[in-house]
């Protein structure tokens, strides 16, 4: 007891000091530096319509069980029974977007999707920056014709063939328990012309890493005023204002770059970084 005595001022005089390393520890984990990797097996890109009119959506993973083809599919691209087929009607909906969004990131996709983000505030995404690239001709709507005609005629693939993303910042940044929210400031370069824009994006833990749902919206009119996109081979869609509005987005996963997996204390969805996301905030 008399030990036990003596030593308790000294461990009380530290204690303050061993708090402050462990906070000075969490906050220099949080703010490490950290490349991470678009992995291409797990990620997709996809475009909509709005009004869709039933069969005007396209993805990079067609693979996924997720996902199925329009009205007017080409043979040997079978319905998923457990999905509901939509109605062909020139019905707005900006809502269901994308209209079969992917459940689960499985490793079946192919390497349309490719990218990297650089992250040096793993906990508030402050200052991240990236770069994100789509093979357009990847995009298959189900229906032979029209996605050979989208390829050759409306996208020219032949010469634009990326579509891609470079961002700059992240504003509105808001965590909901392991979800990051909020908007992505950057530009998109689409049919070979670049232009500023904003995606609403979310992030969140799943399949080893970080997954990163993002989608940007443009009136339908400005395919062919901003990208240069031809009237003519757009069609009366454009042309007679029933298509509204072009959805464009990607659903990826992200991988730490050195290791391939997530580091404890690094990742995004860590305990460390959702601590010290709550406390800046």
């Amino acid at each position: 007891m008399m030990l036990g005595s003596r030593l308790l001022p000294r461990l009380l005089r530290y204690a303050p000091a061993a708090a402050l390393v462990g906070l000075v520890t969490v906050v220099a984990t949080a703010r490490a530096q950290t490349t991470w990797t678009v992995d291409p097996k797990t990620s997709l890109a996809w475009w909509q319509v709005n009004p869709h009119l039933g069969h005007l959506w396209a993805t990079t993973c067609p693979e996924d069980p997720s996902w199925q083809p329009g009205a007017g599919r080409s043979a040997g691209w079978g319905g998923n029974t457990g999905l509901a087929e939509l109605r062909e009607g020139a019905v707005n909906d900006t809502v269901h977007v994308p209209v079969y969004p992917r459940h689960r990131a499985r490793p079946i996709c192919g390497q349309a999707v490719q990218g990297e983000v650089s992250l040096p505030d793993t906990a508030t995404w402050r200052g991240a920056k990236a770069h994100i690239r789509v093979t357009v001709d990847a995009m298959v709507t189900g229906e032979a014709m029209r996605d050979n005609f989208a390829h050759t005629t409306v996208l020219e693939t032949s010469r634009y063939q990326y579509a891609e993303f470079t961002l700059d910042s992240l504003v509105n940044m808001t965590r909901r328990r392991d979800t990051l929210h909020g908007t992505a400031v950057g530009t998109v370069t689409l049919h070979g012309v670049d232009r500023r824009i904003r995606a609403a994006i979310r992030a969140w833990p799943e399949a080893g890493g970080t997954r990163v749902e993002a989608r940007l919206r443009v009136p339908a009119q400005e395919l062919v005023t901003d990208f240069g996109i031809s009237k003519f081979a757009l069609g009366l869609g454009v042309t007679t204002g029933i298509w509204k509005d072009f959805f464009m987005g990607v659903d990826m996963v992200l991988l730490p770059k050195a290791t391939g997996t997530a580091p404890s204390g690094t990742a995004p969805n860590s305990r460390a970084a959702a601590a010290e996301f709550a406390r800046r905030r």
